[in-house]
Order: structure tokens, then sequence, then C-alpha cells
């Protein structure tokens, strides 16, 4: 017998009452999976991506693991730059590599535009193929925000202070600009793209956007989302906003017409409600914490919970994504957890 479709996280995105403490963890799909290191074994990520019965297996794989509430699309965020002209490659214990960094204006003005239907086309059909076949679950769609894009884009691979990046922003903010443009297009057509062929919501990744204090972020970066989230309004699903490290960060997000502040381990519940930030919460426990005794997870996560009953809407996260290390039955055993405490308190 099918089972039921399961709206309570797209409920809690909305800020509306639920029955339980809606869940779901970022990078749930693969990492710490043996079945997902067994696909590894034959096949890259992008192999994996590229086809979509083997990227809707992976995706819905949590789903039937943890019971949890949502599923999150996997694939990268580097995903739609090769579509625009950026040479991506996936390197095993370096993350994404860039032979052809952004140096100059002229750089940009030979990316082109993403036909995401056309350029990302497995994307599409993995979407179709979870939401109209697979999934009892809303699907989250994601795309990387411009910032985060544009740092391995300018430094041409994973970067600790990002100075080239931060360089160019200071030096040229024309050609900044410029880029921004380009990166923002991108992601309102390729996250539109997602919510068309089915995705629930989307959350947009800033992950490295901490690096910027909040006077700089207004000015080079703020202006920037407000166009993507006010474009991505129309699509009517819920939006997320999440980085990591930008607790100082998190009341402009807060201005953003975005559905959802996601928050990492640095910045609690409690705090983010009393400094101010109105809108649904998601997030938040640290990582490294499942690596810990089970009476240390379920203290953690018991106070997390017990912090978000008094937001208006929380829906339970990890603060980053899950590591390798982390073992599944861990998860399946937190998810129960939330889902059982949530419905007592």
């Amino acid at each position: 017998m099918t089972k039921p479709f399961n709206d309570t996280i797209l409920k809690a995105f909305r800020g509306e009452p639920t029955s339980h403490t809606p869940v779901w963890y970022m990078r749930q799909a693969g990492r710490s999976q043996p079945e997902y290191r067994k696909l590894k074994e034959k096949y890259s990520l992008f192999e994996i991506t590229h086809q979509p019965e083997l990227g809707a297996y992976v995706t819905r794989l949590p789903v039937e693991q943890y019971d949890v509430d949502a599923a999150i699309l996997y694939k990268d965020i580097m995903t739609p730059l090769p579509a625009i002209g950026v040479d991506v490659e996936i390197k095993k214990g370096i993350g994404p590599v860039i032979d052809n960094p952004i140096r100059s204006k002229a750089d940009i003005m030979k990316l082109g535009t993403i036909d995401p239907e056309t350029d990302v086309s497995y994307v599409m059909d993995t979407i179709r193929l979870l939401t109209e076949e697979q999934l009892n679950v809303p699907l989250i769609g994601f795309s990387g925000a411009p910032f985060t894009l544009a740092s391995y884009m300018i430094e041409g691979g994973p970067s600790k202070n990002y100075n080239k990046t931060k360089a160019l922003m200071y030096s040229d903010p024309e050609t900044w600009f410029a880029l921004m443009d380009k990166l923002a297009d991108t992601t309102i057509r390729y996250a539109r793209a997602q919510v068309e062929a089915g995705a629930s919501a989307i959350q947009i990744f800033d992950s490295w956007v901490g690096a910027l204090n909040v006077e700089d972020y207004r000015t080079f970066i703020k202006p920037i989302m407000e166009i993507i989230f006010s474009e991505l309004r129309s699509t009517e699903v819920p939006l997320i906003m999440f980085g990591v490290g930008a607790r100082h960060l998190a009341l402009e997000w807060n201005d953003l017409p975005v559905d959802v502040v996601g928050l990492d381990w640095r910045l609690s519940i409690k705090e983010a409600r009393d400094m101010g930030i109105t809108k649904p919460l998601q997030g938040n426990l640290d990582p490294s914490i499942l690596l810990s005794d089970w009476s240390v997870i379920e203290e953690r996560a018991k106070a997390i919970i017990d912090e978000g009953k008094h937001h208006p809407s929380h829906i339970f996260n990890l603060g980053h994504g899950v590591t390798p290390d982390i073992k599944p039955e861990t998860l399946q055993r937190l998810t129960r957890l939330i889902h059982d405490y949530s419905k007592k308190i």
C-alpha cells in the first residue's frame, strides 16, 4: 500500500502548525550510507547525477532508511556551471577545481546562459522521476548562491580565506557585479526549472558568505540575493536561505523575501529568536555531536527541539552536512527521537 503524502515540512516552512517537528538532514543523501559507497566504487558523482535512475535512488534512500520528512536532491552546487562555460572537475580529497578561473570582465562576458531543460536535463528528469513516481515526501531542490559559486570560480577551487574573491570585489566592483548578475540569472533559471519539474521547495546555499562582514554583505551581496528571491517568489514554493559561519548575517537573511532562515550550530534557535528573527527557523545540531554517545546526542537534540517550540515554526536539521563517518543507524534513531519527543511536548 502506498504511503499517504507527508506534507508536514511544507506546513512548517510556511509557519503553519504541525503535529511534530519535521526533520531532514543536509547531505543526507550519500556520504555515510554503505549503499552509496558501494555505488561510488563503480560510478563517480558526475556519473551518478547524470543517470536519473541512480540519482533518484541516492536521493530517496535516506527517506526510506531514516523516515525523514523531506528528500534533498542529490547533486552538487557546481552542477549548473559547465552549462555557462565553466570547466569544473570534482577532485577526490579536494573538491571542485576550475581550470579557467575568472580574472577579468572579459572572462565574464564569455559566459553563456543556462537552459536547464537542455543543459541539465538529467537533473530535471531525476526530479520528475522522484516526484511523479517514488517519493511520499516533498523534494527540496537547491542552488549555490552567487558569492559561493563566485568564490570557486575566482579562486579556482576551495579556499580558506577567499583573498582573490575579496580582492576582485573590493578593487573592481563593476566586474564583481557583472559576475553577480550572471550568477543570479543562472541561479534563478536553474531553481525555477527545478520547481517546474516538481521540487516542492528551494534552498539556496551560500556556504562561504560568512567570510564577509555585515557591511560588505549589504553592499556586495544582499542586493543580488533580494533579486534572486524576489524572482523566485513567483514559483510559490517555500524558499530557504542557509550559510555556514554566518550568525552575523542571520538578521540580514530575515530581511530577504525568504520563508525560512537556516542556522548552523553557532547561533541557537533561542538566540536567533531573541535577536529578532521572526521567520521559521531551520537547524541546527552540530554534525560532530552525532559521533558522540547517544546520551549526548539525545540531550542536545531535545534542547534544540525545546527551543524550537517557542518559535513560530521550526524544522530540525544539522548545522551543516552529514559527514562520512556518521552511522546511518544514528540518523535513523535521531529521526525517531525528534518525531516522538516533539509530539510529547
